[in-house]
Formats: C-alpha cells, structure tokens, sequence
C-alpha cells in the first residue's frame, strides 16, 4: 500500500475507515484500543474494583470487547473482573452455535461463563415462538425478551456493570430506527453510553464510537475466534432496513455514522412533550416505562393463546391483563393487592 501514516517505518497493511489514514497493523491495534480507552476514561464507566460481566454472543462486536477490556485493564490497571454473560435464545442452527465460539472465548480470555436461556426464564425458545407467530414480528419478542434477560442476569451474578458490544454503527441504526418510527422517548436516550437497567446495575458502551469495518478489521487481524453467521430470523427485522440506509449513505461520506450519533446527543425534547418516565413492572419487577412491562405483555400473549396480544395498542393490552389478573387474583372483584409473582 504505502509506508504507515504515523512514519513508524513500517508498510501499511490497512487504511482506517474511521479517518482514512493508511496504519500498519500495530499501529492500528495502538489507535483503536486507545480509541476504546478514552471512550472509557472519558465517560467514566468503571470504578476500580468492580465487577462487569460482558455480554456475549459469540459475535464479532462481543469478542473484541472482551478481549480489549482484558488488555486495557492490564495495561491501564483498571482493577476490574470480568465475566462473560450470554443468553441462549433457542435458535438452532445459529445460537446453538456461535455459543461453542463463546465457550472458547471463556477459555482463551479465562472469563467465567454464565448462560441462561430463554426457555428456563420464559418457557418459550425462539423457534417455539416463531412457530406460533410466523416470522413477521420475531425480532421484536427477542429484543425485548433478550433486554430483560441480560437484566436479569447480571442481577444474578450480582456484577457492578454490564457491558454490551454495540458500535458507532448500532448507535446510528437506532438513531435512523426511532427518527422513522417517531419514537420520542427511545430517540432522547439511545445514545446514552451509560443507560440505568433499573436495578442499579448500569450498562456500558466501550465501543460507542468504534466503526464496525474497525471491529472487524481488528478482529482479523488479531486472528480472534468468533462467530459471523447471521440469525436465521433477522432478515425479516426493521432494523435492517435502517442498516441498509445507513450503508448507503456511508459509501457517500463514512463520516455520516458519526455525525448521525453527534445529532442524537444534541437533540433535546420540547419541554412540552408527553415523556413515559422509568418505573418498575408490577408484575416482574423489572424495569419498564409503564405499568405491565413489554416482556409480560408479549409473554401473556403467548401463554393465554393470543401470540399477537403485545403487537398492537397498548392501552387494548393493558386492559386485557388487567381484566385477567382480576379475575385470576379476586374472582372478579378488583380488590386483590397481591404481589405478582415473577415470569
């Protein structure tokens, strides 16, 4: 290609989506974790001594995160422990899968590994629920019910932190996802790096700002095992389409993924605007924007026959549980004040 664009002598092997300077491998390893390293220092996400478990899919996204929070935290003396926490969907012929990658990243970046399914919390797998629904709205019974479930897990592990693997380019998509929809609430907050689970445990964003090109670029050249097929059910997904937009408007300016996140931290409610404030569901515990959290919603939905109960208004939904609990918990009367067990 050329000499490396940080005169170290070397040839360049890479040219940086990110800036477009033309480094070598190692100076490209130096760049990006140092990157990560500011992203983290910067927004101030760990405190020394703590306990954070890592999300793990068996993806590119989670494997680098992983193996760059172990390298920093030597190299930088963090003072953290680390844990890899992964949820098993019940996908065959994807998650079965990339959870053998996850196994091997436990051993290579000796992380202790907690898996819980979908099955054991829920009662339902992901096929079990495609099956019933068709593939339409798939993705939005996995997003919520996977939300909840790396909740519930870090809760289990009784960790400080949950670190997720979302990049630059995640962040853009829903930035793109929720300006389409009109989604308000998700729109003020989905490029918060540090975002409250609501049972004290904050979730981190180390690679907020890494490009996925970089993740990936990083991930090959550090010859890293990880999993890259793509769920069988995702193509059907909206975010897709937000990705696909995104892409293009990339090839135009690479810069646009950034300035797309930049335009999300700046934006600001009109006062005057009807927020949904964070409470706790009053049926599981978890936190939720409204009374019946969207994880009970869809699971009531799925229990009592009615898979597509969560899919429309809200208000309908509500009331139909309401309407149930009632008669379940009192006989009809509208007085029982019994707490509700979790799902």
């Amino acid at each position: 290609m050329s000499d490396c664009s940080r005169k170290c002598g070397n040839n360049a092997v890479l040219r940086r989506p990110k800036t477009g300077d033309k480094l070598c491998k190692e100076c490209f390893f130096d760049a990006f974790e140092n990157e990560v390293h500011f992203t983290i220092t910067e927004a101030k996400l760990f405190k020394p001594g703590s306990t954070v478990a890592v999300a793990a899919s068996g993806g590119k996204d989670s494997t680098v995160l992983a193996y760059v929070l172990k390298q920093l935290n030597r190299r930088f003396k963090y003072d953290l422990k680390f844990m890899l926490l992964s949820i098993d969907e019940g996908i065959t012929g994807y998650r079965d899968d990339s959870l053998e990658t996850v196994k091997q990243n436990r051993d290579d970046y000796e992380m202790p590994l907690k898996i819980l399914s979908y099955k054991d919390l829920y009662g339902w797998t992901m096929d079990e629920i495609v099956s019933e629904i068709g593939r339409k709205n798939n993705c939005t019974f996995c997003g919520v019910f996977r939300r909840q479930a790396l909740d519930r897990g870090a809760n289990l592990l009784k960790v400080d932190y949950l670190a997720t693997g979302h990049n630059a380019d995640d962040i853009a998509e829903t930035v793109l996802m929720n300006i389409l929809r009109g989604d308000l609430a998700r729109l003020s907050r989905c490029t918060s790096i540090i975002t409250d689970s609501g049972d004290g445990i904050p979730r981190v964003k180390p690679l907020k700002y890494a490009y996925e090109k970089e993740i990936v670029m990083y991930a090959y050249f550090k010859k890293l095992v990880y999993f890259s097929t793509e769920c069988v059910f995702s193509p059907n997904a909206y975010r897709g389409h937000a990705r696909v937009l995104l892409k293009d408007l990339e090839k135009i300016d690479p810069s646009i993924i950034m300035n797309i996140i930049h335009s999300g931290e700046s934006l600001k409610v009109n006062k005057t605007s009807k927020m949904p404030s964070l409470q706790n569901c009053v049926r599981c515990g978890y936190v939720s924007s409204q009374d019946i959290c969207k994880a009970c919603i869809l699971l009531e939905g799925l229990n009592s026959g009615r898979p597509k109960l969560g899919i429309g208004k809200s208000s309908k939904v509500k009331k139909s549980i309401e309407n149930k609990d009632d008669k379940v918990c009192c006989g009809g009367a509208g007085q029982c004040n019994t707490d509700k067990t979790l799902i």
